[in-house]
């Protein structure tokens, strides 16, 4: 994993609750492999945004703003990436 991809996973998994944590850190980990420039610029772009706005885009309850809608978005949303312990 390159510099910038360890940089993109530490601030992913290091958001301060374990919700968002889980969330946006487990999306890095099953999405990253193969991301372009643009796809890296997005998930660093929307790492600048508060947890509380990024899970309601995630799970629908408020509208993500133009510059986050796209298929990263969509894949965000499908939350198929959570590993819930039982």
């Amino acid at each position: 994993m390159d510099e910038e991809l360890r940089a993109l996973k530490y601030r992913a998994w290091h958001r301060g609750t374990r919700e968002a944590d889980m969330m946006i850190g487990g999306f890095f980990d099953a999405r990253h492999q193969g991301w372009s420039a643009n796809e890296r610029a997005w998930f660093a772009d929307l790492l600048n945004e508060t947890d509380v706005d990024i899970m309601a885009w995630a799970i629908g309850t408020l509208p993500a703003p133009a510059r986050y809608r796209g298929t990263l978005l969509s894949a965000l949303r499908q939350l198929d990436f959570i590993r819930i312990a039982k």
